[in-house]
């Protein structure tokens, strides 16, 4: 029996460059699954240094460029998010697909939604260079804390609950949804999947893949489903892991990573992108 295909997989909040960021874990949810369409939803980076991607955060790049090959018949959309803001060109050259700001299609006589939720965060709008401070900060950290992440990845969940992401975010895109028509609507950002309805409009959020629960959304005939990743996937071998590893040589291996990548996609023979990050 052939795989079950879906229409869209909706994936957001990897953040690359993080140390939190379970890229290779995502990286197999694509692999292992069968889609028509694939929408990045969002701070799919952490920020815009690329020095801090490690191996397997190429891979995953790698693995979107292969997907955006149109004799895969893929349709790849990149939704932009807070942490994505001002990488739209640099994504369509280096891994193929076109960066949106909001994303519209309709299924099954739905109208669908995909936006990353940001723009329904008043703190993030109004407190753009606070923001950016102490997305700063919180990489920092990272980089002090124990192997697993488990205080920076207590403070991400704090910062949600304390900032009620969730409750704005939902409240502020069914109101979006509602003005636009839309029978679905789909954010991140607040790296908590949920999904409530109001006046027969409904809002999911497709969760992140910085904390322990790694989720994503699927759409068929069925309706939207939230996956979690650690109930449907058999853990991964911990000897590969990147938490298990030198952080110098995991990063030397990223450099070799990124000469690959970066010659495969043609990135090195423009110069406009040489000064990223690196």
């Amino acid at each position: 029996m052939d795989p079950h295909v879906y229409n869209t997989l909706i994936l957001s909040d990897l953040h690359l460059g993080a140390d939190t960021s379970h890229a290779r874990e995502a990286t197999r949810v694509l692999k292992e699954t069968r889609f028509q369409r694939l929408i990045l939803l969002g701070d799919i980076f952490a920020d815009l240094n690329f020095a801090r991607l490690t191996k397997d955060h190429w891979k995953f790049l790698g693995y979107i460029r292969k997907l955006s090959n149109p004799k895969r018949h893929i349709e790849v959309v990149w939704v932009e998010g807070n942490h994505d803001h001002g990488l739209a060109n640099i994504m369509s050259h280096l891994v193929g697909v076109r960066v949106y700001q909001q994303y519209t299609w309709s299924y099954n006589g739905l109208r669908h939604i995909a936006i990353h939720g940001h723009q329904f965060d008043g703190f993030q709008v109004n407190r753009l260079t606070l923001s950016r401070l102490g997305t700063t900060l919180y990489l920092q950290l990272q980089k002090l804390d124990f192997k697993s992440k488990p205080i920076a990845r207590l403070i991400d969940r704090l910062n949600t609950r304390w900032l009620r992401m969730s409750p704005k975010v939902s409240s502020g895109a069914l109101t979006y949804a509602r003005h636009h028509g839309a029978d679905r609507i789909f954010c991140g950002h607040t790296h908590e999947a949920i999904h409530s309805a109001e006046d027969g409009i409904h809002y999911y959020n497709s969760g992140g893949w910085v904390d322990s629960r790694l989720t994503y959304l699927t759409i068929d005939e069925q309706g939207v489903q939230i996956h979690d990743y650690n109930h449907e996937f058999e853990p991964l071998e911990h000897s590969e892991r990147t938490d298990d590893r030198d952080s110098s040589e995991e990063r030397r291996e990223a450099d070799w990573e990124f000469a690959d990548f970066a010659d495969e996609s043609g990135l090195l023979e423009d110069v406009e992108y040489e000064s990223v990050g690196r």
